[in-house]
């Protein structure tokens, strides 16, 4: 999608800090807290996102917060493409729910890992891409059985599909999509790092193993 109208700088800086404030909505911990069942972050890992909330024991309560965490990504960029025009505000609005997200002002800049709200920004930006990224995911998570490992290969591969296969099918992305698939994916490593330890060492847990 080419940009119909060039937004104010102005527009731009608004798109950016409505698109945060929407991003830092911290729904792990709202909806868990809402439902009794504590507070998240005093649950297994600590992390506010859907994998740690199924600790809880409410599939759910993780079912809606993965839909709510990507959903405030894809809301943030559709919202800000529609009004404007512009792939360029949807995609700084975009980013700015996914910086949200990892470091959101209420929890004192201690947010989530970034992933569903990652996979919800693809679909909404570019469906094509978001669902090759997505099939990635559940690829490697269903034959190795690390959801973080399966986060960091689908991340790390999303801009390669946005820049061969998809442009090779004939839907090209966008330069701001294809940026704003970069930066998200190199802040899905970075908050990742302690899961990146833990697989080299061989430690990380997989999908349905109990917490130790």
């Amino acid at each position: 999608m080419q940009d119909l109208v060039a937004p104010a700088l102005g527009s731009l800086a608004l798109v950016a800090i409505g698109g945060y404030l929407l991003g830092s909505i911290p729904f792990g911990v709202v909806i868990t807290r809402a439902a009794g069942a504590g507070d998240v972050r005093n649950i297994g890992s600590g992390n506010i996102g859907a994998t740690n909330v199924l600790r809880t024991g409410r599939k759910d309560l993780a079912l809606a917060t993965l839909l709510l965490d990507a959903g405030k990504g894809a809301a943030a960029l559709l919202i800000a493409r529609w009004l404007f025009g512009s792939e360029l505000a949807g995609a700084i609005a975009g980013g700015a729910a996914f910086i949200g997200h990892l470091f959101p002002v209420w929890l004192k800049f201690k947010g989530g890992k970034g992933v569903a709200t990652f996979f919800g920004l693809l679909i909404a930006a570019h469906w094509p891409l978001g669902l090759m990224a997505g099939a990635t995911w559940l690829i490697v998570a269903f034959a190795l059985r690390y959801s973080s490992l399966a986060a960091l290969i689908a991340s790390l591969l999303a801009p390669v599909y946005a820049v061969l296969p998809i442009a090779a099918l004939g839907l090209p992305v966008g330069q701001p999509i294809l940026i704003l698939s970069v930066v998200t994916a190199a802040l899905i490593w970075v908050r990742h790092h302690e899961n990146i330890a833990r697989l080299l060492k061989g430690a990380e847990p997989r999908i349905g193993a109990k917490k130790a």
